[in-house]
């Protein structure tokens, strides 16, 4: 029997010692290669595209001959007005794709020596760098639909007589929410938040295109897609699969991210559901990549990804 991806050597070209044991000057230059490889690692200007730069002698700041602006390696990036050192943000990089089912932020804190507050933001500036490259996606051909309830956990009563049915709206808390995956066949996944299943079909319509083929359940709210799409649907109460017709790879995503619900941070807010929703679309979509290339690709997106409007100074707003 074949051994499971992750289990295999393939999955396996990056450790972190390796990147602990980096020097500031090796660090520097691992990021630098990164985010300018356009240019084969040379600087260009972030206000204006030059790339007639030079760099300060006393310190790590670049100057555009062009437009006369100062710019440093972080500049107009995610992480942008750091404080953190290069390599400590490569570690973080590092242990943060290697989580298959996610990282919390207390366990990022311990390993890198840090307050929560700095991991929990952390965590989350590349969990928006991710995000960024999900989202921007439309979908074709076979595309699976399907939507599953995360948060808003209500405990038990004692007594059996007191217990209420927690599946019913009225015994709802209010924080409940839907997370509604569209999932190309051999492509991409796109994840989006709502209050409700059925509120999702406007959001359906704009990333999926007509002459897509859609594969849905039995739940009402996606009959009206059958007006639009070529719809195949499986009622579950049946059967799983049906010959192709099937949600099995839009269960495959949900079961990644109720794993990290429960077993990786025990608690989601529905305020950031979507945040989490979309790093673990973007580790499906990656799920046969080896973790060095994983380093990369994330590397890559935090580093071309503009500073967080969400995240930039949460700490010093009415956030904390």
């Amino acid at each position: 029997m074949a051994a499971h991806f992750l289990l295999s050597s393939k999955a396996r070209n990056l450790s972190l010692a390796q990147v602990m044991r980096l020097s500031d000057a090796e660090a520097y230059e691992t990021f630098k290669a990164i985010r300018w490889s356009e240019n084969d690692g040379q600087p260009i200007c972030p206000r204006c595209g030059s790339v007639t730069v030079y760099e300060y002698r006393t310190r790590r700041i670049y100057k555009c001959k062009g437009c006369g602006s100062q710019f440093s390696l972080t500049t107009g990036t995610i992480f942008a007005s750091r404080k953190l050192a290069i390599r400590d943000l490569l570690a973080a990089i590092a242990i943060f794709v290697n989580g298959a089912k996610g990282h919390s932020a207390l366990q990022l804190s311990r390993d890198l020596d840090v307050q929560y507050r700095t991991a929990f933001v952390l965590a989350h500036k590349l969990r928006e760098a991710m995000g960024a490259t999900v989202q921007n996606r439309n979908l074709s051909g076979d595309v699976e639909i399907d939507g599953a309830f995360f948060g808003g956990y209500i405990k038990q009563e004692n007594r059996k007589e007191d217990r209420k049915d927690r599946r019913l709206k009225e015994n709802q808390n209010g924080k409940r929410r839907a997370v509604v995956v569209m999932r190309q066949r051999k492509g991409s996944t796109v994840p989006m938040v709502f209050d409700d299943e059925g509120d999702a079909l406007s959001a359906i319509y704009a990333r999926v295109q007509p002459n897509s083929t859609i594969y849905a359940d039995e739940a009402p709210c996606w009959d009206a897609l059958h007006a639009v799409y070529k719809t195949k649907r499986i009622n579950h109460s049946v059967a799983f699969k049906d010959k192709d017709a099937c949600t099995n790879q839009a269960e495959s995503f949900f079961s990644r991210l109720r794993r990290a619900e429960i077993g990786t941070h025990h608690k989601i807010s529905g305020r950031y559901l979507h945040c989490y929703a979309n790093e673990m679309a973007w580790r499906e979509d990656n799920r046969r990549v080896a973790n060095g290339d994983l380093y990369r690709l994330a590397t890559a997106a935090a580093l071309a990804h503009p500073v967080s409007k969400v995240w930039k100074g949460y700490w010093q707003r009415s956030a904390a």
